[in-house]
């Protein structure tokens, strides 16, 4: 190797060590995202499909869809984001719950859960569901697991056409939410759904 080229390689190494020590001290925000974030959740969102196991996204969809999200930034890096996607007037979706992997451990996925069960709970929604291959994580943050077809307002709209129907390995987690002052509602029962009509 090129003596020149082999003290850069380390140089190069330190200086990115710096830069990501320096984003761990910038303090941590969670805001709504908007269109300009489109590309950092894109980016975000790309690189974990496999390991989080998420649907991709498209970028124009992000651009339409990008008010729904929260984000978490350190500094001008966009390090987690979710969005509350409405599937009905009273069932909402938590969608795309990304975490870079350089914050993950530190408090950040379950503050974008927290936040956007504020949001949901603000604008009425009776329900919060999640589909995912880590139940464990939403059943700590308050959700309960349930099957699938007990929501069937994200049955209906996405697994119902969906190939991995019954076979995708996901579970389905739902929180009620409870208005301040309202009493507390009965114990999650079994929804009546015809899979066999046409939806």
């Amino acid at each position: 190797m090129n003596t020149s080229l082999a003290t850069q390689v380390p140089r190069a190494e330190e200086a990115q060590k710096g830069r990501c020590a320096e984003e761990k001290d910038e303090p941590l925000a969670i805001r709504s995202a908007g269109c300009d974030d489109a590309p950092a959740l894109y980016r975000l969102i790309t690189a974990n499909l496999q390991e989080g196991h998420l649907l991709p996204r498209t970028i124009e969809e992000l651009v339409a869809h990008a008010p729904r999200f929260v984000v978490a930034t350190r500094g001008p890096a966009v390090v987690a984001c979710g969005e509350l996607t409405p599937l009905g007037g009273t069932v909402a979706e938590i969608r795309s719950l990304v975490v870079d992997r350089r914050e993950r451990g530190s408090g950040v996925g379950r503050q974008l859960v927290e936040e956007l069960v504020r949001r949901a709970r603000a604008e009425g929604f009776a329900r919060l569901c999640a589909f995912t291959h880590r139940p464990a994580y939403f059943v700590r943050l308050g959700f309960s697991i349930v099957p699938q077809l007990w929501v069937p307002e994200k049955v209906c709209t996405d697994c119902w056409t969906c190939p991995l129907f019954r076979h995708c390995g996901q579970n389905a987690v739902v929180l009620r939410l409870e208005p301040a002052g309202r009493r507390r509602e009965a114990p999650l029962r079994r929804p009546a759904i015809r899979l066999g009509a046409a939806v």
